[in-house]
């Protein structure tokens, strides 16, 4: 009798500790399986050519804006003299040479003294192109 319950209290301990450690490594896994939180957000407001304003919410982990927008789908452009040059945001395309027109970038409604690849994001700013 004393050994049926010693069989019957080690199996209870051996399914007690099993079930334990089912339970920690699906928990574990869930943590993994959660999205990434983004670290920064930022506004993009994009004027066209026809005047009309586009705004954007931008989330992300990036550094800079550059990186952020092009991860977005939202700018695309080329390496330049004085480093990236935009010529298309959202789908418009424009490049001095051929049709007198450029992508102007601002910061909280300042013109940029830097490139969108030389400028960190700053949670909660304003980033700006216009066709010019």
């Amino acid at each position: 009798m004393k050994t049926m319950m010693k069989k019957h209290s080690f199996l209870s301990l051996l399914i007690l500790v099993l079930l334990s450690a089912a339970i920690a490594l699906s928990v574990t896994s869930c943590k993994d399986d959660a999205p990434e939180v983004a670290e920064k957000s930022f506004t993009v407001e994009v004027t066209g050519v026809s005047g009309e304003v586009k705004t954007f919410t931008v989330k992300t982990d990036k550094e800079n804006v550059g990186d952020a927008l092009v991860e977005e789908g939202l700018i695309k452009g080329e390496d330049g003299t004085y480093g990236w040059f935009i010529t298309t945001v959202d789908g418009e395309y424009h490049k001095y040479e051929e049709d007198g027109k450029y992508w102007a970038f601002y910061i909280d409604g300042e013109y940029a003294m830097t490139g969108v690849s030389q400028t960190e994001i700053t949670d909660g700013a304003v980033y700006a192109f216009k066709a010019e």
